[in-house]
């Protein structure tokens, strides 16, 4: 007689209980992250106005990542995210390296996030430590998560809605403030011709231009959430669509319109590398209450990427179960449809993530040095993608002559995108704090290497044993 945890149920299966709205203001959301709120600042200090250049060099690609990604998960709605169609066309050791890479990639992202939150709420109460709001922040999200999907796709849409809010107020503002020519209190005049300086352009040569692409990838982290809440979307062949074709909306209004606001106003010279550029834009301005409104903002917003990362990574951990590649104890669903196991699992992780702020006490060294680690984690995501693609298109050239959203470019594009992202890769080699993290990463993908063969010995015991109690 078998017996089940209580509130517990043995037959997993992800409900389809988001709807348009949950998926479409998901994907905005998404697109405004932690690394914009808070990594912008280090890069315009390091590239200038370049940054406006980065951030549209970069959503192009990732455009073309997410019609790839689009068209593979519309060529078959049993796939339920990346692992399922890497498994299908790059064989189960890609499935195994994406799942777990995936799932790492948003566990870490995560700890970023809540290390932002606690410096952030540092603003406010400057002698207490960033740990504690750290913590709140995972713990409560646990709460909310573990609920319903419904009330994750409810807090996310409200989360998104603030962040949307956010920069299109910042942009109205700051539009009021140019066309005012606005002095600030240091004496810096609002003005375009701050954006045409061309000694802003570049003001660390084409090194500080190439440095910036570490944390603009990261900002660009989350894109991909879309094809993760797939496996619970309504008429996903309708959603991912739209939510994927809005992209290149999304990387003009939130990115390129929102920072050449923020130089516009502040001139690159005067943004912080080390604090939010859009919190200092009120303080710069002379709005220290305002700036004060931002900061919860900001708070909210790397609260709102944590509740995303939350999610992906549960399900992704339920995915790899679901595969034979995890434990068979992470497939367990709540009465809900929530993976509880795999949420409860994930979450004490990123909490003991927490660690490295006792290590390493600096919010922005620590938050540069998770992000490279997440950064890494997503090139090899958005990489196995499209070599997904280009595998699919020469196994099943069938289904992309029946596909309706085909990619752009199809093949020439992939391989294109997939040199431009090796390319990002190696310019992590550029500086010393995000050289760190390429350097430890290799460590990781071998243990990959070593516990691929240990999970299919693991599978082969557990269908003797599942054959032996049937006989």
């Amino acid at each position: 007689m078998k017996t089940t945890t209580p509130g517990l149920t043995e037959k997993p299966a992800l409900q389809r209980t988001l709807s348009n709205r949950h998926i479409q203001l998901m994907a905005m959301g998404g697109a405004i992250g932690t690394g914009l709120f808070m990594g912008s600042g280090k890069i315009i200090a390091l590239s200038g106005t370049s940054i406006i250049l980065i951030y549209m060099i970069i959503g192009l690609f990732v455009y073309f990542v997410m019609r790839a990604m689009g068209e593979l998960l519309l060529s078959n709605l049993n796939f339920k995210s990346f692992a399922d169609f890497a498994g299908a066309y790059l064989g189960p050791r890609a499935a195994f390296f994406l799942g777990w890479s995936y799932w790492l990639s948003w566990s870490v992202a995560v700890v970023g996030d809540a290390v932002v939150v606690g410096g952030f709420f540092q603003y406010w109460f400057p002698d207490v430590p960033a740990w504690m709001p750290a913590v709140g922040m995972l713990l409560t999200l646990f709460a909310l998560n573990v609920l319903t999907v419904r009330l994750f796709g409810e807090v996310e849409f409200w989360f998104a809605i603030i962040k949307i809010i956010a920069v299109v107020t910042l942009i109205s503002v700051s539009l009021v403030l140019i066309a005012s020519s606005f002095v600030s209190p240091t004496g810096v005049t609002a003005s375009l011709t701050h954006l045409l300086d061309k000694q802003a352009a570049f003001p660390n040569g084409v090194f500080g231009f190439f440095a910036g692409f570490q944390m603009a990838i990261f900002s660009f982290a989350g894109t991909e959430l879309i094809g993760t809440a797939a496996a619970e979307t309504r008429a996903p062949e309708k959603t991912l669509p739209k939510a994927i074709n809005s992209i290149p909306l999304r990387i003009i209004l939130f990115y390129v319109l929102a920072l050449a606001c923020i130089i516009a106003v502040t001139s690159w010279q005067q943004v912080s590398p080390s604090k939010s550029p859009f919190v200092e834009l009120f303080l710069v301005a002379g709005f220290p209450a305002a700036a004060g409104i931002v900061n919860f903002v900001v708070l909210t917003s790397a609260a709102s990427s944590a509740n995303s990362g939350v999610f992906s990574a549960s399900r992704m951990l339920f995915g790899l179960a679901d595969l034979g590649d995890a434990p068979g104890i992470f497939r367990r669903l709540s009465n809900s449809s929530v993976p509880f196991i795999s949420l409860a699992f994930t979450t004490l992780l990123m909490v003991l993530g927490l660690v490295l702020l006792f290590v390493v006490p600096q919010v922005m060294t620590a938050f540069t040095l998770v992000s490279t680690v997440s950064a890494i984690l997503v090139i090899f995501t958005w990489s196995t993608i499209l070599a997904s693609y280009i595998a699919y298109r020469k196994k099943r050239p069938d289904l992309h002559a029946q596909s309706r959203y085909k990619m752009p470019g199809g093949v020439p594009m992939a391989w294109f995108s997939l040199a431009f992202l090796a390319f990002v890769l190696c310019l992590l080699a550029l500086r010393p704090d995000t050289r760190l993290a390429l350097c430890v990463m290799p460590i990781w993908f071998i243990w990959l290497g070593v516990a691929y063969p240990l999970s299919h010995v693991r599978k082969r015991f557990t269908a003797q044993v599942t054959e032996g109690r049937a006989l």
